[in-house]
């Protein structure tokens, strides 16, 4: 089979796009966290990189998009065996199966670093890195296969998902909050403030974010076409009114619009615009977007009324995003964007395609969070997941990596870098 060249370059480039995402990611996470934290944060969403990228090619890919079973793939292309077949009802793709595989693996890096961000502060990093790997494994690998393979039983279902709200940030966020359920709160929470120590960092990775989210949801056309085209608009016009629906609640409810909350409300757009981004209409990615803004500007909140630490707000954004993204598919689904969706209800497409959508979000949260809390409990009860408390108190930085991120006695959030201290 002859493939498409340019078709080909544009997922190769939109792979590379997606990887820059996880680094993104971590520079969003690290200038949040305090300044003790901020290696340990970064060295989570790396060693990721490492781990996934290592199972997928040995395995996971398979298992994710091989064979034609409904809940999980099977081991056809394990260690990449016949990777010169296309994926399982892919065969139509003008682009190499191993360009597939790539792109593919980028989502699977970025998906399990999410949860970093809910568990900050807390976590050990060679728990963490076991945790990863399981993970993938046990929770991506199945939920990608329901979703994003044709032979998956959501995907037979008619559920719609362009590029990752329910497989990636509802997948994720349900995770996250499990995990938090089993380690507990950071030392002195809420009563300590505990501040971002680099807001510049935070907009440095929202920013790369942004950059990258254009490869996440216009490579997932799979094509250079006008699909792509659309998703790559609506991605960034739902991130630009995030942003203004999530500022304009600080401004009311604040009297204030912080950068912080700019950051927040873009990548809250971004969330809620990955499932909908090709089959929504440029007009419904504003309303996507805006809603997303303001929903979750309120949501990062119930952790408070809740009693949850969600330390970087993954529940309130990626889980409340990716919920929010899936379901409003079901209003603003058009066929006009993309021939191969369903119309939703302001389209006279009845409430069939919400319907689909609404299962979808909730099986995939439901076996998240219960496979995570289950697999964060084993390893909690046989290894344990979180640091000492001498190790909370002196930082993950030191604590884990024996460095610091910065050549100080002191440090603005009351942190000591110096070996020979263990004090706040």
């Amino acid at each position: 089979m002859s493939f498409n060249t340019g078709d080909t370059a544009w997922i190769l480039v939109a792979s590379a796009l997606v990887l820059l995402m996880t680094p993104g990611l971590a520079f969003f996470y690290g200038g949040m966290v305090r300044g003790k934290n901020v290696l340990g944060m970064l060295a989570q969403n790396y060693v990721v990189m490492g781990v996934v990228s290592v199972l997928w090619i040995t395995g996971v890919y398979s298992l994710a998009f091989s064979g034609k079973g409904k809940f999980i793939g099977d081991f056809h292309q394990f260690g990449l065996n016949h990777i010169w077949q296309q994926a399982t009802g892919f065969e139509a793709l003008t682009i190499p199966p191993l360009v597939f595989c790539a792109f593919q693996l980028m989502f699977a890096i970025i998906t399990p670093a999410l949860i970093t961000g809910a568990t900050a502060d807390r976590l050990k990093f060679g728990a963490w890195t076991l945790f990863s790997g399981l993970w993938l494994i046990l929770v991506y690998a199945p939920v990608a296969h329901w979703v994003f393979s044709p032979s998956g039983w959501l995907f037979k279902l008619g559920a719609e998902d362009f590029a990752g709200g329910t497989v990636v940030h509802a997948n994720a966020g349900a995770a996250a909050l499990a995990v938090v359920l089993v380690i507990g709160k950071r030392r002195g929470w809420p009563k300590e403030r505990m501040r971002p120590h680099n807001v510049p960092y935070v907009l440095l990775g929202a920013g790369l974010l942004w950059f990258g989210w254009f490869g996440f949801n216009a490579g997932s056309a799979l094509s250079a076409n006008t699909l792509s085209a659309f998703a790559f608009v609506n991605t960034n016009t739902a991130t630009g009114a995030a942003l203004l629906g999530w500022i304009l609640v600080e401004r009311i409810r604040d009297g204030h619009a912080t950068t912080l909350g700019a950051a927040s409300g873009a990548v809250a757009g971004l969330v809620a615009i990955t499932p909908a981004c090709g089959f929504v209409s440029p007009m419904g990615s504003i309303i996507v977007g805006f809603a997303a803004g303001i929903i979750c500007a309120f949501a990062v909140g119930l952790k408070n009324k809740l009693g949850y630490d969600d330390a970087l707000d993954v529940i309130g954004v990626h889980l409340v995003g990716g919920i929010l993204g899936a379901l409003l598919i079901g209003f603003f689904g058009t066929k006009l964007t993309n021939g191969a969706g369903l119309n939703g209800v302001f389209y006279k497409g009845g409430w069939t395609l919400l319907g689909h959508q609404a299962i979808a979000v909730g099986a995939v949260v439901l076996y998240s969070f219960v496979a995570t809390y289950i697999l964060a409990k084993v390893l909690d009860l046989v290894i344990g997941l979180r640091v000492s408390v001498e190790d909370e108190i002196a930082g993950l930085d030191l604590s884990q990596h024996a460095e610091t991120a910065y050549e100080s006695s002191n440090y603005s959030d009351g942190s000591r870098f110096s070996t020979s201290s263990t004090g706040n």
